[in-house]
């Protein structure tokens, strides 16, 4: 077997990423029991898996059902997705905080910069409401590395929340303030801002709290609200360690060490990335302890400059997309 890179987190050439993704599948092949049965299932000889197009995706929801591991270790960290109560929910054990932490840190930093530029506020009410959400890992990562007095948490405190960035506004602080979509609704019904250099992150979810809306009048409410010229977002899940990012317009780019591949609606095992519209596959090398190779259920449509993501499947494409695993 050949010897992996230990360190995944490198400034890859396209050359470089395709020769290591091809080395991590070998290695997952073989040391994650979860995803060898998924291949052999699907008849795949290793030897013959020569092209990053040849390598087949693991459904990613394995993750509720499955421990999904390289071998048999203790996780120094157990992630969960957000999910209401008595929904199943996906798990993802984490071998090397470490590793983990390098990972968001330098994707952040590689779309960003030095988080110790910015303060970071979160208004993210349902996720510090369970456990074990990456999430609030990475927040914390984040805050850390920037050192701010003035970084926090906000449940519901509008009020509080609107004071501070009042505040950082006056001073001229780069801010960041990252938050779940319903809230940052809420919050926009009530105050108006006029912090043009404000970073606004949206995270996604509504969780039945306010009606779905389409990106496009999301976007706008809370350019108005908050008086900046974009809204950015990071692409990210409790199944991954690493992170793409959109600056604006809901179109995801990656770091180096992470690709985002489009398969054909119509065919779950399409590795080709040829359609333009299509269900999402992620690469992510950092995941070198569980698996790299996860087929989402997310639809995206590709730009120049990378995916946008247009949504969830429904209910029977995801049915589809898993019959051949049952």
């Amino acid at each position: 077997m050949e010897i992996l890179n230990e360190d995944p987190i490198q400034p890859y050439s396209e050359l470089g990423f395709a020769a290591e993704a091809l080395r991590v599948f070998r290695r997952q092949f073989f040391l994650n029991p979860v995803y060898n049965a998924y291949c052999q299932h699907l008849d795949i000889n290793p030897v013959a898996v020569a092209t990053l197009s040849d390598i087949p995706f693991l459904p990613i929801s394995f993750f509720k059902t499955h421990e999904v591991k390289c071998g048999d270790f203790v996780p120094e960290l157990t992630f969960q997705s957000s999910g209401t109560t008595g929904m199943e929910r996906s798990r993802h054990l984490i071998r090397d905080a470490i590793l983990y932490r390098r990972s968001l840190l330098e994707s952040f930093r590689y779309f960003y910069g030095d988080p110790a530029e910015y303060t970071f506020l979160a208004l993210l009410p349902n996720y510090l409401e369970q456990q074990n959400s990456s999430l609030i890992y990475m927040m914390e990562a984040l805050m850390e590395a920037s050192g701010a007095s003035d970084n926090g948490y906000y449940l519901y405190n509008h009020k509080d929340l609107y004071d501070k960035l009042l505040q950082l506004r006056d001073r001229h602080q780069k801010t960041i303030l990252w938050g779940v979509t319903f809230a940052l609704l809420d919050f926009a019904a009530q105050y108006r801002l006029d912090f043009p250099e404000l970073i606004v992150f949206e995270t996604g979810g509504m969780k039945g709290r306010r009606k779905e809306m389409v990106k496009e009048e999301l976007y706008a409410i809370l350019r108005e609200a908050f008086g900046v010229a974009d809204i950015h977002s990071e692409y990210g899940m409790c199944e991954l360690l690493s992170q793409a990012y959109s600056c604006g317009g809901n179109v995801f780019a990656t770091p180096p060490w992470m690709r985002l591949r489009l398969r054909s609606e119509k065919d779950p095992l399409d590795g080709s990335d040829s359609v333009g519209t299509g269900v999402i596959n992620v690469i992510d090398l950092a995941n070198i302890h569980s698996c790299s190779f996860i087929a989402t259920e997310d639809l995206g449509r590709r730009h120049p400059d990378g995916i946008e993501v247009l949504g969830r499947l429904d209910s029977a494409q995801i049915r589809g997309c898993n019959l051949m695993v049952l």
